[in-house]
């Protein structure tokens, strides 16, 4: 194999198995009750973890994007555990 071969094998990570479809869902409002934060902190807790379903319109000009986010209960677990270390 050539080094660059290498290389690119190394830092490949196959991607993290996606949530059941019949696994419970958590709102950010859920999460944020369950742990006493506000909703805000909980978004952005969330915002680039994967597995997060993340639903979003079409961007208009001159209209911000909402986005409606989802978190499966396994990347709740997930981070809390990451968390408490």
């Amino acid at each position: 194999m050539s080094g660059l071969a290498t290389l690119i094998g190394s830092l490949y990570q196959p991607p993290l198995e996606m949530p059941a479809a019949d696994e419970r869902y958590y709102t950010p409002s859920d999460v944020a009750n369950l742990w006493r934060l506000s909703v805000e902190t909980v978004r952005r807790l969330f915002q680039n973890e994967p597995g997060v379903m993340v639903l979003q319109g079409p961007i208009r000009k001159g209209k911000r994007p909402y986005k409606t986010i989802r978190i499966p209960h396994s990347v709740l677990e997930r981070v809390r555990a990451r968390l408490q270390r």
